[in-house]
């Protein structure tokens, strides 16, 4: 006990000396103590948590050199950088890396042979060279550290194999104690790196990953570039990262930020070195106030007061998720995190599995699954998030997430809840939650056949309720711990002792049903401290004035203004028919044909009320894109072919489809009928057509394609579509 007392009086004196800090942060303390007593340390902490510090001292301390394990060359860097702040000998921390010239290695290895280094830092790839191998057997090792060790895992979001092989470099070079950290691990994760790494026994740290400042929302992608400049607008001088999945899309959104006034920059593998440093660079010193970013930007990173992290694109897996978003607010304060979703990037990110190895794409389906499942729950963000790590979060409403500030209305499912798990307990624990959902509504799938469930008892038991209703249900009772999710086979599903209890003894359960983003409108946001939310009076005024003006015209009112227009305008006030042109979905056409009335309501309800309005809210176009609609525009007059209208501009029919139907939902005419007359049946068009006019009580296509049935293909109806905004609208 004594030893103990001095050895933690001896880190906190050492912590002060080296940097200046008189505490240390939750485990961090318990963590140092381990290692100092050679023990196997396997460290999960959430991203801004400190995890640096557990490894940086005791390197300080003990005698030898540590050898660090990192995946990034510009993480060894910073982190090189920052321990040679802490102390006046340059040679205490090294890396050897690829930028390195021979020189600069042959320096880096007299400054450690000569015990001026303490850390020793490596990516995977050059630990494997023999030269550095042999060169590390002639030094004492303290002891070796494996930092972002997630990546040792295939079920982890970054995944590098050459992880794989440290365990082995390590029986080589010589036995040391090992101390791994990650921020982000789930129960699968955690299991296979103490496997790889031949440390089952390692005393584990677990920190909580709640991050109580961080604010979790998503929306519907519905305009996700509109409704990005004007979160930024509304935060302005704030510090944030937008996360997009494609080089090409973090490239466009970067100027188009840029092109409304916005200091931001870009960030992907695809940039040459010196510009991805120098964009970094200038982030981290407040030249920019946003990257725009692949998942190549951020690991490692270490900017306090990043305010907002949006994810342009729904990410691959939770852990990434967590990962990224974690990168807001490391200071404690606010910390935004907004994503967009749509269903259809899921499929997109699936398609581009295919053709992978079948295991990869098994994983990768799986971690896809978790991040659907998440996206559309109605659930607390915050408790899903902790569940999926292996974390119980018992509050019921957080008040920190869009779920639990607007929540959904919530229905007894005691008795459904109680039907679920009998029905899992009937099957066994061989099934993924799909094939219980499948057996439950009755759906006859290739595997329900196979193993004859389509004669169970349970077969269609709850054909009444929706998938969306019981994958709620099911992932309720995940939370309760009602259900277990087998580790060894992820994914298979089984019920727990207190699953077979609830059944006896059932206590009282209530679940909100998942969203459906295809569904909902796109809503402004829930948080109760970040504005943004519509004047919902002049929302209301602007509505009754839409259905006025729709009849007096004998129109649908969607075909007036769309909802998304009306909400622009209770944002931004516009006052002159210029200004109604910047509203979304506004163009001069509809502005001068419709606009007059709408200005003068607005007019009169500004002065009355006395609003400050929003200055310089107008989205700019980027020339491309101004280029693109000229274009497209110009070919319709000439009647061209509409594929080699698309070809020409290098667009998909879909996408060429949906800048035409921008074009038209912003007041401009098109006559398009030369093409669809060739492309259709008249009795198709005048079916469709007749649909809209009198039937339809939005332009939703799902809607249209619901009430047609499926003889339409969806390019059939958004063509006469199109052609209804035209001739009714415009």
């Amino acid at each position: 006990m004594e030893q103990q007392l001095t050895d933690r009086e001896l880190i906190h004196a050492k912590l002060k000396e080296y940097f200046g800090f008189t505490s240390f942060k939750g485990n961090q303390e318990a963590v140092i103590l381990n290692l100092l007593s050679g023990r196997d340390t396997f460290v999960l902490m959430p991203t801004g948590g400190g995890k640096s510090l557990c490894y940086q001292l005791p390197a300080l301390m003990m005698e030898g050199v540590a050898i660090i394990i990192s995946p990034l060359i510009a993480l060894m860097k910073n982190q090189v950088d920052a321990m040679r702040t802490f102390s006046d000998n340059p040679g205490i921390a090294h890396f050897l890396n690829s930028s390195l010239s021979k020189n600069a290695v042959q320096q880096v290895r007299e400054d450690v042979l000569a015990g001026k280094t303490k850390l020793l830092y490596f990516a995977p790839e050059s630990l494997t060279k023999e030269d550095n191998i042999a060169f590390l057997h002639k030094i004492k090792i303290s002891f070796y550290a494996i930092d972002e060790a997630h990546c040792i895992s295939e079920w982890g979001h970054d995944f590098r194999p050459e992880y794989r092989r440290i365990r082995p470099i390590i029986n080589d070079i010589g036995q040391a104690p090992l101390i791994t950290l990650t921020a982000t691990a789930t129960p699968k994760v955690q299991m296979d790196i103490q496997k790889n790494l031949g440390m089952t026994n390692a005393t584990v740290f677990k920190s909580s990953f709640n991050r109580p400042n961080l604010y979790y929302e998503l929306r519907p992608k519905n305009d996700p570039d509109r409704d990005i400049i004007r979160f930024i607008k509304q935060n302005e001088g704030k510090s944030g990262i937008i996360y997009c999945l494609s080089r090409k899309k973090v490239e466009e959104l970067a100027e188009l930020l840029v092109a409304n006034g916005i200091k931001a920059l870009p960030y992907h593998a695809g940039m040459d070195a010196q510009t991805r440093a120098d964009n970094q660079d200038a982030f981290l010193k407040e030249g920019a106030d946003v990257i725009v970013a692949t998942i190549a930007f951020g690991m490692g990173i270490d900017k306090p007061d990043v305010r907002f992290v949006i994810h342009y694109d729904i990410p691959k897996s939770l852990e990434g998720y967590y990962q990224e978003t974690g990168r807001a607010g490391r200071d404690g304060g606010e910390g935004f995190c907004l994503t967009f979703y749509n269903y259809k990037d899921i499929q997109k990110l699936e398609k581009f599995m295919q053709g992978k190895p079948v295991a990869e794409q098994e994983i990768g389906k799986l971690l896809l699954l978790e991040t659907q499942s998440y996206a559309e729950s109605s659930m607390c963000r915050r408790r899903t998030l902790l569940h999926y790590f292996g974390e119980e979060y018992t509050e019921e409403n957080c008040g920190n997430c869009d779920n639990c500030c607007n929540p959904r209305p919530r229905i007894n499912a005691t008795e459904e809840l109680a039907t679920a798990l009998e029905a899992l307990r009937s099957i066994g624990d061989k099934f993924k939650i799909d094939h219980l959902i499948a057996l439950l509504i009755g759906k006859t799938t290739a595997i329900i056949k196979s193993y004859g469930h389509n004669n169970s008892e349970f077969f269609g038991v709850g054909a009444e309720k929706s998938s969306n209703f019981w994958s709620a249900v099911i992932r309720q009772g995940l939370i309760m711990g009602l259900i277990s999710k087998n580790i060894e086979n992820y994914g298979l599903i089984s019920i727990t002792p207190a699953g077979e209890k609830f059944i006896d003894n059932p206590t009282t359960v209530r679940i909100a049903e998942d969203r459906d983003y295809d569904e909902e409108e796109d809503t402004k946001s829930a948080a109760p401290a970040h504005g943004g939310v519509a004047d919902e009076e002049l929302y209301a005024m602007l509505k009754d004035l839409r259905k006025k003006v729709a009849k007096k015209h004998d129109l649908p009112p969607y075909v007036i203004f769309q909802d998304p227009s009306l909400a622009d305008m209770a944002i931004q006030y516009p006052i002159t028919i210029e200004e109604m042109q910047n509203i979304s979905g506004v163009g001069a056409g509809k502005a001068k044909k419709f606009g007059e009335e709408f200005i003068a309501l607005i007019k009169a309800y500004v002065e009355e009320k006395e609003i400050i309005r929003p200055q310089d809210m107008v989205v700019k176009a980027v020339a491309n894109k101004a280029s693109n609609k000229i274009f497209i525009i110009q070919s319709i007059d000439r009647q061209m072919d509409f594929d080699d209208i698309a070809r020409a501009k290098n667009l998909t029919f879909d996408e060429l489809l949906t800048e035409i139907e921008a074009i038209v939902n912003s007041g401009t005419r098109l006559n398009i009928g030369y093409f669809i007359d060739n492309y259709m049946d008249e009795e198709k068009i005048d079916d469709i057509f007749l649909y809209f006019k009198e039937d339809a009580e939005s332009d939703s296509l799902t809607d249209a394609y619901e009430e047609l049935g499926d003889e339409y293909t969806e390019e059939e109806i958004r063509l006469v579509r199109i052609k209804f905004l035209c001739e009714a609208g415009n």
